[in-house]
């Protein structure tokens, strides 16, 4: 019970951070990246309306999520989902940047929804989308996840220059790489990983170990 009660805590925490971070670049006038940022673009190429894009962007991800890593995982991606969707409007509401730089606001947001990240992918949960993506390939082929959202972050930054102005898109790319940094220096693999890791170790390998710990004088 202890144990749950603190990984849901994590997972909040890890919410609010994030949305901390969104609230950054919404001051900032910068873009957001992942499928979120795909699904602006996409709604500025082609209005309907961002729900219908950011929902329709998702599901090939959430399928891959109920298939391949338990509906269980997917359920705490999507209630994620909606709690960062819930404190983003809230804090837009009371929590205002005047002037912020957006060079101050690229490298906050980016650490801001690194950590948050983090704490999501620790215990087992994810913002859906790409970062679905990212914890399968890590789980699966060993693909650090902070490398897989900067390639994701860059397919966006690539299809903004198009349509935003380059200064936005440069320093939305620099909270890209912020992002991507604080999560390749903190994110440990994923738990799955780490037990495949020692169960394909060589068993000599295990034999030679053991046997140093043996001779080891105490």
């Amino acid at each position: 019970m202890k144990q749950m009660a603190l990984s849901w805590y994590a997972q909040v925490e890890g919410c609010f951070l994030v949305s901390l971070g969104v609230c950054f670049l919404a001051a900032s006038g910068l873009l957001v990246g992942g499928t979120a940022g795909l699904a602006f673009i996409a709604n500025k190429a082609l209005p309907i309306t961002f729900g219908f894009w950011f929902f329709t962007i998702n599901l090939p991800f959430f399928y891959l999520a109920i298939r391949q890593m338990g509906k269980a995982f997917a359920l705490r991606s999507l209630l994620c989902i909606v709690a960062v969707s819930l404190m983003s409007d809230v804090l837009n509401y009371y929590v205002h940047f005047d002037n912020l730089p957006p060079l101050l606001g690229a490298v906050i947001a980016g650490g801001l929804i690194g950590i948050g990240l983090i704490l999501l992918f620790r215990y087992r949960s994810s913002l859906g989308g790409v970062n679905i993506l990212g914890l399968y390939l890590e789980e699966r082929f060993g693909i650090h996840s902070g490398k897989v959202l900067l390639g994701s972050d860059l397919i966006v930054a690539a299809f903004a220059l198009a349509l935003y102005d380059w200064d936005k898109v440069a320093y939305s790319l620099l909270g890209f790489v912020v992002l991507s940094s604080v999560l390749g220096r903190y994110h440990k693999k994923a738990p799955i990983q780490q037990q495949s890791d020692i169960h394909l170790q060589p068993p000599a390998q295990e034999a030679r170990e053991s046997q140093s710990v043996v001779n080891t004088p105490s």
